[in-house]
């Protein structure tokens, strides 16, 4: 399972309903700032305090981004962790079984926004980013090519301020970074509440 950083409140609250053996889970990220742990903006912190404490997930089943180099150098490690954790080689997709997605107010999904040329991206699997139009700038993200391989790519979406995003990228079709995502072989799921789906036909 894989995941980005605005999902942990509505994962924290499933996992804690489900009966499910957490022990077998396996956690990567989609993407990752490239900041301190102990920055508001690291996904990986806020999941290291507000997940792991609330569930009987440990910190070793976190398959982490490390930032210890320059932020291409985090892009390629993690790409070979990912590799490895597969027991895959350089040229093979490695295909995860869930990936959980958000998507931001101009459309973006993962570290992926719109009109960027890493929306081109065919061979990285991981890649950097250095000028992200949102803070912080540099960043470590799934590229679509990842993305799309996987079985399944679920976004969790809450709340009025989505509505108009969800239109233009579900109903509309606009081609923003969230409506690239289309799994080749695989499923594509969104959960709406009542208020970002309200101009989603029932």
């Amino acid at each position: 399972m894989s995941f980005g950083g605005s999902l942990v409140n509505y994962l924290s609250t499933a996992i804690q309903s489900m009966k499910v053996d957490l022990s077998k889970w396996q956690l990567f990220f989609c993407d990752e700032r490239f900041v301190a742990e102990n920055d508001s903006d690291s996904t990986y912190g806020v999941y290291k305090t507000a997940l792991i404490p609330k569930t009987s997930l440990k910190e070793e089943q976190f398959i982490w981004i490390d930032l210890s180099g320059t932020v291409e150098e985090c892009a390629h490690d993690y790409e070979k962790k990912i590799l490895k954790e597969f027991d895959m080689e350089q040229a093979v997709v490695p295909r995860f079984d869930l990936l959980l997605l958000g998507m931001g107010p101009d459309g973006h999904t993962c570290s992926l926004f719109p009109g960027h040329k890493l929306l081109e991206e065919n061979h990285k699997l991981i890649a950097a980013i250095e000028d992200s139009p949102k803070p912080p700038p540099k960043r470590v993200t799934m590229t679509l090519p990842l993305i799309n391989n996987a079985s399944c790519c679920l976004f969790a979406m809450c709340g009025e301020g989505k509505a108009d995003m969800v239109k233009k990228v579900f109903v509309d079709k606009e081609p923003l970074p969230a409506g690239l995502v289309q799994p080749t072989n695989g499923d594509l799921i969104c959960i709406l509440d009542e208020a970002a789906g309200k101009y989603v036909k029932q």
